[in-house]
């Protein structure tokens, strides 16, 4: 008699309950190890639950729409009986093979907090040989291109994924043949394929379900909608109700991007709007015909150019931003970074002012931790943080990306200076990881490089306040006797107006010159 194999879901994280929305399998299937039974979805990202045993499926114990956790039992498998395998007997001895072949997985690895990330260039073809880490994707996010490397070498049999997909982290997405090592040479018998004689009868069908409630259904329960989280994203993001969507295009009923988009198109097509437009009520600009003025070209902006213009709309549209400009001193700072140089040589780095405005907005922040901090989803609380990592924005052929640089009052000033040079060239190249570009406090935003007195950056919400730094020059400053030659910085902080007052803001700015203008200060 066969033994029952119990299979339950193994670790997922930091839920207590997630949802199943499909079953991948029915009673009766030959599951392998690693095979898909389940997908699960919670309000972050979509997940398959793998078989932890090879077998018969016995029972089902879930339904599409149920929740599950750590540990529930999902699967119970049987293993073959002598009558369902097929022996072999013996005949001819031959030689066994020198090698065999085996199949490789390569799966996407962790992309930190993005739900879903297209794909925009496949760079391997089916009989391509690649090596350990060379690059078989390019991915492209709201915030930065990232290449996935192969994690193993071999010869590529089969690709998984195209252009214009979108995969997340664990999805497979390439299949390598490797050379496995050789067996012993022995003699191997030739398979017959004759059906061993049966102990017992063999099963009419399959043992049913324990419970009723479980059998199998691949069919969405009503009231259920089968999408993902980057979907329903979209969905809210244009103010669609996936309930009125009436075309689903996805396997087994699942809502897609296309069709939410296609779902809109109708809508303005009709002159109807699916909800309410989130209040702003502001009416969009015109299109314009220019080519009846002249000749003109069209060209496509980069995806994060499209998707930093759609979230800056978002932070300009619900943060009241005030922007408060002043100029700073740094005249002794610029001396004793000079003064450095030497050092720097000698450690193969440029030290630019920037580094010193990273410790001297440090300093202030710890001074004024309202700065360092960030306001609740439901605008009741604040959320103070006890660590101080910048986000610095740097302009790249593709657009705007905003690498972050951890606990910066941890960090010498040297090797901020060698991290930002590693960082900036990450950054032009598109190599930037997504976690190189989460969890700043506040952001700087940089233009000494190019020129100009003063700007207005915008916050890069959830932050509460950016500084915006532009080219020192030398001004005359009275000294209460004669005006005297100093090195003036502008500077200029956007802050969140609901987080910050005026008064808050002119004192953190007040203190932050201070520390640039004696950059001993920061380590008091």
């Amino acid at each position: 008699m066969s033994n029952l194999i119990e299979v339950a879901v193994p670790d997922i994280g930091d839920f207590d309950a997630v949802e199943v929305i499909e079953v991948l399998v029915s009673i009766g299937d030959v599951v392998e190890v690693e095979q898909a039974l389940l997908t699960l979805e919670s309000d972050k990202a979509s997940m398959e639950i793998p078989s932890s045993a090879a077998g018969i499926v016995e029972e089902i114990l879930v339904n599409i729409g149920d929740s599950v956790a750590e540990g529930s039992i999902v699967v119970r498998l049987k293993q073959a009986v002598a009558s369902e395998i097929v022996v072999e007997t013996a005949a001819e001895p031959v030689a066994a093979p020198a090698a065999s072949a085996e199949a490789i997985n390569i799966h996407v690895p962790d992309i930190g907090d993005f739900d879903e990330v297209e794909v925009i260039e496949v760079n391997v073809a089916v009989g391509d040989t690649v090596e350990e880490e060379q690059s078989l994707l390019t991915l492209e996010s709201d915030k930065a291109s990232m290449e996935i490397p192969s994690t193993a070498a071999g010869v590529v049999t089969e690709i998984k994924v195209a252009v214009g997909d979108n995969v997340a982290e664990g999805s497979l997405i390439v299949v390598l043949s490797g050379v496995g090592s050789a067996p012993p040479s022995v003699a191997a018998p030739v398979a017959e394929k004759t059906p061993a004689p049966a102990a017992t009868p063999a099963p009419v069908a399959a043992k049913q379900p324990s419970k009723p409630a479980a059998a199998v259904s691949t069919s969405k329960p009503a009231g259920h909608i089968h999408a993902s989280p980057a979907v329903r994203k979209l969905a809210r993001e244009l103010g669609v109700d996936l309930a009125t969507v009436k075309k689903a295009t996805g396997p087994k009923n699942r809502l897609l991007k296309e069709d939410i988009k296609s779902h809109v198109k109708q809508l303005i097509a009709g002159g109807i709007s699916s909800a309410p437009t989130g209040g702003s009520g502001i009416p969009p600009i015109p299109e314009v015909d220019f080519s009846k003025f002249g000749e003109i070209e069209s060209k496509p902006l980069s995806k994060i150019k499209r998707l930093t213009g759609t979230n800056l709309t978002r932070a300009w549209l619900n943060v009241p931003m005030v922007t408060h400009h002043d100029l700073a001193d740094i005249t002794e700072m610029e001396a004793f970074r000079k003064s450095l140089k030497g050092d720097a040589e000698k450690r193969g780095v440029k030290v630019t002012f920037l580094a010193f405005i990273m410790k001297a907005l440090v300093a202030a922040l710890k001074e004024f931790p309202q700065f360092n901090a960030s306001l609740a989803a439901d605008g009741q609380s604040l959320i103070y943080k006890k660590y101080y990592n910048l986000g610095i924005a740097v302009a790249t052929p593709n657009g705007l990306v905003v690498p972050v640089f951890k606990d910066v009052d941890k960090t010498s000033i040297f090797d901020l200076a060698e991290q930002m040079s590693v960082i900036s060239k990450k950054a032009r190249d598109g190599k930037l990881s997504p976690k190189e570009m989460q969890g700043g406090c506040m952001t700087i935003s940089s233009l000494g490089g190019i020129g100009g007195k003063a700007f207005t950056p915008i916050v890069n919400a959830p932050e509460v306040a950016i500084l915006g730094v532009t080219r020192g020059d030398i001004q005359p400053v009275w000294n209460g006797k004669e005006f005297i030659p100093r090195l003036m910085l502008p500077l200029d902080v956007t802050y969140d107006h609901r987080v910050i007052d005026g008064a808050d803001a002119a004192a953190f700015v007040v203190a932050l010159s201070g520390y640039l203008n004696d950059i001993r200060r920061v380590l008091l």
